[in-house]
């Protein structure tokens, strides 16, 4: 748990211990790598990362370290030292090293300078630490540990603001933003993932500096988007991205859905229920518990396609809201142009294709079940539901679970009870018919030599009939389905 402000001097000498505690297996192995720069006359120093994450008890994955030296003297120093060498960053002065089961990077100091009207950084290496941490982006990110002597460096207050809980940058943050934008979205990440308040001075940089966001590369944004939503409890960071204006120019959909409330009331506020519904999501994945199912299907977290299937589900209610005679509200058809309007967006932002297939699907499929009334679908609606899912019946599982965000406690246990009852029929299903791999009886091949046709579309349509059929009527056997074939073929040609 991050510190509380409370007694900074107390919380101060805490956050020491904890953090002698958490190097301590490392401990080692710094001061030996420490000690083989020093002796060929170079600094080196833990830095940013895992430096705070020792402070806050977090296990630090990879070791982030700095030096005077430049990346073929890193390589000299560390050839014979280290089990593996990687310099894909080279041209950023990184070096990457594993000793044991340890990984490392080394960069050279840097003074980074940036062209503002482009993208990318100029890198220039710098003489000394002290320089090199007043580039970093915040406070908490510019302590250091001097190695091998384990000297603490903190020039900019980076402990006191870890003990206060609170986000600022070295430099003013107008500049540091302006160096380089994405750190405003750096900032709604460490807000959410560290549970820090987000300095006035910080707040107003980004919401005067949010359009500059657009100098970033798409690729660069959909990384630190992802890795919100992946933190433990993403909300107050989306909540920060449209506050300060950012979400308006990286996910444009998200503050759409602050509909005005009428006078009436007469629908929910669909920003706040989606946000609500990443909630509830994030706390479904991993193992649960089902009545009536044995094993449910499950979703190991974090999951982001499931969380941006969660944030992104209602995007298509803007667009389809219409105010109805009588008094009421409908957004009729909203799931499909969300499904659109999130494949549109994903793209945009550069998401792999599965990633857009799957969140866009479950988008589209998310209101599925709401068909399913008190149970009154037939086997047959139950295996379309599983077929049209597919790979993907975890995640519509979860998602229309998370969909329900009524303040009533008895609606909303009926509908929790509903889809138990659901996801057992399917377990029944399942163990009957082996539902998960439902498919006709007759596969392309043996459809071609019963109607004696060659591979083509028509044995396309027949084989979607033989699918249709056995959605609707279950197992059939292959003289049933052979039969219902021709009889279907025959009443085609005729």
């Amino acid at each position: 748990m991050p510190p509380t402000p409370a007694d900074p001097p107390a919380v101060t000498a805490r956050l020491l211990e904890r953090a002698v505690a958490g190097l301590a297996p490392v401990l080692p192995l710094l001061q030996e790598v420490g000690a083989l720069f020093a002796a060929a006359g170079h600094e080196l120093a833990l830095v940013g990362g895992p430096v705070r994450d020792a402070f806050l008890g977090r296990p630090a994955v990879d070791l982030d370290l700095t030096t005077d030296a430049e990346p073929d003297r890193v390589l000299e120093l560390t050839r014979r030292w280290a089990d593996a060498h990687w310099d894909v960053g080279r041209a950023f002065g990184t070096i990457g090293l594993r000793k044991g089961h340890d990984h490392l990077e080394i960069t050279t100091y840097r003074t980074d300078e940036y062209d503002r009207t482009s993208r990318k950084p100029q890198v220039r290496f710098g003489t000394s630490l002290e320089e090199d941490l007043v580039r970093r982006d915040f406070t908490v990110n510019a302590m250091a540990l001097r190695l091998p002597q384990l000297e603490f460096v903190d020039l900019h207050g980076g402990l006191e603001d870890l003990a206060g809980r609170v986000l600022r940058t070295p430099a003013t943050a107008t500049e540091s933003f302006a160096d380089d934008p994405l750190r405003m979205m750096r900032a709604a990440r460490f807000a959410a993932q560290l549970g820090l308040r987000v300095g006035t001075e910080v707040r107003a940089a980004m919401t005067e500096r949010a359009p500059t966001i657009t100098m970033v590369s798409a690729e660069r944004v959909r990384d630190e988007l992802s890795k919100l939503l992946l933190t433990a409890q993403p909300r107050e960071g989306l909540r920060l991205l449209v506050d300060t204006g950012l979400a308006a120019h990286v996910l444009p959909e998200l503050p759409a859905l602050q509909l005005e409330v009428d006078e009436h009331h007469r629908h929910k506020d669909v920003y706040e229920h989606s946000l609500t519904v990443l909630d509830q999501a994030i706390a479904l994945e991993g193992p649960r518990r089902v009545v009536g199912v044995e094993a449910p299907l499950e979703v190991r977290g974090p999951d982001l396609v499931l969380r941006l299937a969660a944030l992104l589900h209602d995007i298509g209610k803007p667009a389809t809201r219409r105010f109805e005679d009588g008094g009421g509200v409908s957004f009729h058809h909203h799931e499909l142009v969300g499904a659109k309007l999130s494949a549109k967006r994903l793209t945009a932002l550069r998401y792999d294709k599965e990633t857009v297939k799957a969140v866009s699907r479950l988008v589209e499929l998310h209101l599925r079940f709401h068909g399913y009334g008190g149970g009154e679908w037939t086997d047959s609606a139950v295996r379309r539901y599983v077929t049209d899912a597919g790979p993907l019946l975890a995640h519509l599982h979860l998602l229309t679970r998370s969909d329900s965000t009524t303040r009533n406690a008895r609606k909303a246990a009926r509908l929790a009870r509903t889809y138990d009852d659901l996801e057992a029929r399917i377990e029944r299903l399942q163990a009957q018919e082996e539902l998960a791999a439902v498919r006709p009886e007759l596969d392309g091949h043996e459809i071609s030599r019963v109607l004696g046709i060659p591979p083509g579309r028509e044995v396309g349509e027949a084989y979607r009939f033989l699918l249709a059929l056995r959605l609707d009527e279950g197992v059939l056997g292959e003289d049933v389905a052979r039969e219902r074939l021709l009889a279907w073929w025959a009443a085609r040609s005729g």
